[in-house]
């Protein structure tokens, strides 16, 4: 029988503790060691951290990365932010620790565009060290382009692709929560739009993912970002929503050839969304179109699409990947190592 594959979560925030989680339940699977610089959090059991019901795991978290890198692992799971510049750094170590990666950050999820050059550097490290990585989740890796570029299979022409998400972000983690503006009055909110720090972030790179997928000539990407103000006072588990603030973003990407619109992604997550789907549509020989009512699982299908990536990125060409090259597939809790 061939060795466990050995894992290392680096970031154990409510993602990270649910991807953790999820590992546990892979027998193919040994969680070797964690890291985390929250000092609430380093010093103890990763099973207790992430709430696990058979906990201790017996693996202790760190903040010293270095030390738990060196424990020789094939594949370190990231979920640490979702910026790329903010953790070039972290990937980078995790390159020269001759480990594979996947990660949740966002801009990672193709950066070719946004950060070409930051792109290069990580592609290079990746084969000088003879290793892969690749950034995903559900949005960006799923929803709003993997899916609709798996769709596309089926098409002979295609004229103008278009995907819309509502989410209900009530039922997700209080950080996603905070990110998309939950709770501010409307002028705070376009004060943290203007300086970045409100937004949900992906979605340029799912524009550029199905551009470059389906091979249309898109020369500019445009990106719109508006509060979605509540008429009535909503609760969740973490906050509450009073009349007349903002219950969340509604974002619209386009990517746009010679002034006209080929590909449209709208995203509406809010606190009080009613009725949550993610809608696909193709218009071209065939037109074809895709609803998942009440839409993809949120926090549970990032931690599912992460997991599931792990025998895809291990088996992968060296350098910097994308949910457009790699297969899509399903890690059998029972698979064999």
């Amino acid at each position: 029988m061939k060795k466990k594959i050995r894992a290392i979560q680096y970031g154990v925030g409510p993602i990270g503790a649910s991807i953790a989680r999820l590992m546990r339940e892979k027998q193919a699977i040994e969680i070797v060691g964690a890291i985390d610089s929250d000092p609430e959090k380093a010093g103890r059991d990763l099973g207790e951290v992430a709430g696990a019901p058979d906990a201790p795991w017996g693996v202790t978290i760190s903040a010293d990365a270095q030390e738990v890198l060196g424990l020789s692992a094939d594949v370190v799971i990231h979920s640490t932010s979702s910026s790329l510049p903010a953790v070039m750094e972290q990937l980078l170590t995790c390159l020269e620790a001759e480990a594979c990666i996947v990660s949740t950050c966002e801009e990672l999820a193709y950066p070719y565009r946004t950060y070409p050059e930051l792109a290069a550097q990580l592609d290079k490290a990746a084969k000088d060290w003879g290793v892969a990585l690749v950034g995903t989740g559900v949005n960006p890796g799923f929803a709003m382009d993997k899916l609709l570029v798996t769709l596309a299979a089926v098409s002979q022409k295609i004229e103008h692709a278009k995907a819309v998400r509502i989410v209900d972000a009530a039922t997700r983690r209080l950080p996603l929560q905070k990110k998309i503006g939950a709770g501010m009055s409307v002028e705070e909110f376009r004060a943290q739009v203007q300086a970045g720090t409100i937004k949900h972030v992906g979605l340029p790179e799912s524009v550029a993912m199905v551009a470059d997928s389906l091979n249309f000539a898109v020369d500019e990407i445009t990106e719109s970002i508006e509060p979605v103000v509540t008429a009535a006072q909503v609760k969740t588990e973490f906050l509450t929503v009073e009349a007349g603030q903002v219950a969340g973003v509604h974002q619209i990407a386009r990517g746009m050839k010679d002034g006209k619109e080929i590909i449209y992604l709208e995203l509406q997550m809010y606190v009080g969304a009613k009725s949550p789907a993610d809608t696909v549509e193709l218009r071209g020989q065939p037109n074809i179109s895709l609803v998942i009512p009440g839409g993809s699982p949120g926090d549970i299908a990032t931690a599912s699409v992460v997991v599931n990536t792990i025998p895809v990125i291990l088996d992968a060409p060296a350098g910097l990947r994308t949910a457009r090259d790699l297969p899509i597939g399903f890690f059998s809790p029972d698979a064999r190592p």
